[in-house]
């Protein structure tokens, strides 16, 4: 098994599943830095076990499903869902995407900059009605490494540059509503293995109103900004499909409380 994919096992199956955060210890760095949206959980024991240990609060059962993994060697994004009954919540359940993408030292996890569909968390924590989880891969850790392709980064970076136009990549939850006019990107984080290519951007534009829970006409063309994470496939130069997850609960709490 590639020691980078068996980390991520232990990360998945030993902590995470089990709800033992004393693996932290032995799987991440004590600076171990999360970013999601427009936070940062700087610190392995002082900031991400607590933020974990009150996930778990929450959602005693919780489970993690892994649904793709790819790696270069030194990077690794794996697409997955989180899924679990609230005690904050009366027991309703949910489950949601999020994809995340991991660095390591050869040794242990450095940091994560992951997006996780909370929108639609809370959506089905409201109405009671829960989404079905999505398959699980077969064999996530028989997965191997395959080496960066920078003509694959090329252009999934003119595909950025052009404002990400629609070619069959999912987001979310299967929202496709373009939230941003005017939007600029910047890549926060972009690597490949292969013909997959895993990024984060932040976008900054103008609300183009719609498509958010809480929020009138008055909140259109209010200056917002906008955290995503994907992981897309290129095929004869061109992005040809993936996943995308936006934080578009973050935006909609932004955009109420200006």
């Amino acid at each position: 098994m590639d020691p980078f994919v068996a980390l991520m096992r232990r990360y998945v199956v030993d902590y995470t599943n089990r709800h033992d955060t004393s693996v932290c210890a032995e799987i991440m760095e004590p600076d171990y830095t999360l970013r999601m949206g427009p936070h940062v959980v700087a610190g392995r024991d002082e900031a991400y076990i607590p933020a974990s240990v009150k996930q778990f609060s929450q959602f005693p059962g919780l489970g993690l499903t892994v649904h793709e993994i790819v790696t270069n060697g030194e990077r690794l994004a794996m697409r997955f869902s989180e899924h679990g009954a609230s005690v904050r919540h009366g027991g309703a359940a949910a489950s949601w995407t999020g994809i995340g993408l991991y660095r390591w030292n050869g040794r242990a996890l450095v940091d994560n900059s992951v997006e996780q569909d909370y929108l639609a968390r809370r959506r089905q924590l409201a109405d009671g009605v829960p989404d079905p989880v999505a398959p699980p891969a077969v064999a996530p850790w028989d997965t191997a490494p395959v080496p960066a392709d920078p003509a694959a980064e090329a252009a999934v970076r003119e595909w950025i540059a052009a404002g990400l136009p629609a070619v069959g990549v999912r987001w979310d939850d299967g929202d496709e509503h373009r939230f941003l006019d005017d939007a600029e990107s910047r890549v926060d984080d972009l690597f490949s293995a292969g013909e997959r290519v895993a990024f984060r951007l932040t976008l900054t534009g103008r609300y183009a109103g719609g498509g958010l829970p809480g929020l009138d006409a008055d909140h259109a063309r209010l200056p917002a900004t906008l955290h995503l994470v994907a992981l897309v496939r290129v095929a004869g130069g061109e992005v040809v499909g993936g996943h995308g997850v936006r934080d578009r609960l973050g935006l909609a709490r932004a955009l109420i409380a200006s």
